[in-house]
């Protein structure tokens, strides 16, 4: 069985599938634009970059075939599971 971890703890280039949002730790306004980018449970994910100098936010996302800069505090509201 995969151990979910959050999408700011995924390894780089490493393929995902979301598995929970935590929606209540973030504003309406964001979870309504994480939604509208095609952030939801199901979606596959992939993280591709981190932020510079040890910051590491923001955070590039493939998802789908988008790709799309996060923070990291809404990363690590996203709870992934690697596929079997």
């Amino acid at each position: 069985m995969n151990v979910p971890v959050t999408l700011d703890r995924l390894s780089m280039r490493q393929r995902a599938e979301i598995l929970s949002i935590d929606w209540a730790a973030m504003s309406e306004n964001e979870g309504a634009r994480l939604r509208a980018l095609g952030f939801d449970e199901g979606v596959p994910v992939e993280k591709l970059h981190k932020g510079m100098f040890g910051f590491n936010d923001p955070i590039a996302v493939k998802v789908g075939r988008m790709m799309v800069a996060v923070r990291k505090s809404h990363a690590s509201a996203i709870s992934v599971v690697i596929p079997a």
